[in-house]
């Protein structure tokens, strides 16, 4: 399999958590993660602005496409050991409404998720 590569907020509690909670349970070569903030993300992808891979995770695949949010999510599944037949939920009807708002207002509210899982 040729890795996928995952941008995400570096400095974020819970991306870090979710990216090691993908690490762990990842097929073998199906990713290669990257903070969003480092300089090798920047050179190995000019055009993607730091705003965009701060206001949502980045998923570049091997032909050059890149999903992002919760557009990405359902290739993050299909590329996870045990997690494949998760992805056929993001097909549902309602599912392509919801979960873009869903996803967008966690992504907004991360640091604050954050510091309340923090405090448990």
């Amino acid at each position: 399999m040729v890795p996928a590569v995952l941008i995400y907020d570096g400095a974020c509690p819970v991306c870090q958590g979710g990216m090691r909670w993908v690490q762990r349970r990842a097929l073998p070569g199906g990713f290669e993660f990257l903070p969003c903030q480092s300089p090798e993300r920047r050179a190995r992808f000019p055009r993607m602005s730091e705003q965009a891979c701060l206001e949502a995770l980045q998923l570049a695949l091997p032909d050059g496409h890149v999903l992002a949010g919760a557009a990405a999510i359902p290739e993050i599944l299909r590329r996870l050991q045990g997690w494949r037949w998760l992805a056929r939920f993001f097909e549902l009807p309602g599912v392509a409404f919801f979960a873009p708002r869903l996803y967008r207002w966690i992504a907004r509210n991360r640091y604050a998720i954050s510091c309340a899982l923090a405090r448990r």
